[in-house]
């Protein structure tokens, strides 16, 4: 895939740009209620700050990075790096980003990085989210442990 994909650190300046990237992947969730564009925005900036405030807290030295394709801001990645695992936290991309090749990319970026440390690659996933079931699946993953509304999914490096 001849994708040009680069990260950089998440800073300050990208406050807005990852707001808006989160509230793309709650479109088809908001869009069954009944709110307002006002009370859709006041429930996506508290969403949106309760998953960064733990995802710092829980993962302290986690890389969360700023996907670039030829320079453009398109998404981002949290993974976490420890002794016995590589957690993918988060990956999202700009609804005009997807299914484009660059999510592809990114993850078998992690496999590799993954089969050199000799680590499981793992990644929580929303049940209801049968496209990214398929997603990770068809790069190797298999579900390892099922929680009320997610799946811990889980791919292992092999020689």
């Amino acid at each position: 895939m001849d994708v040009d994909i680069t990260l950089r650190p998440v800073g300050q300046e990208d406050r807005e740009f990852l707001f808006r990237l989160y509230s793309s992947t709650r479109e088809e969730e908001l869009a069954l209620t009944q709110w307002d564009d006002e009370q859709k925005r006041t429930f996506l900036e508290m969403q949106f700050m309760a998953q960064q405030t733990d995802y710092a807290s829980r993962f302290p030295g986690s890389e969360h990075a700023i996907v670039l394709v030829g320079g453009e801001a398109v998404g981002r990645i949290w993974v976490a790096r420890w002794e016995d695992e590589i957690r993918l936290l988060d990956i999202a991309l700009l609804p005009e980003h997807r299914n484009a090749g660059s999510g592809t990319v990114l993850l078998k970026r992690l496999q590799a990085e993954a089969r050199q440390a000799g680590q499981p690659l793992r990644h929580s996933v929303y049940k209801m989210n049968d496209g990214a079931l398929r997603f990770y699946e068809r790069l190797g993953f298999t579900v390892v442990e099922d929680f009320e509304t997610y799946v811990l999914m889980e791919w292992l490096p092999t020689d």
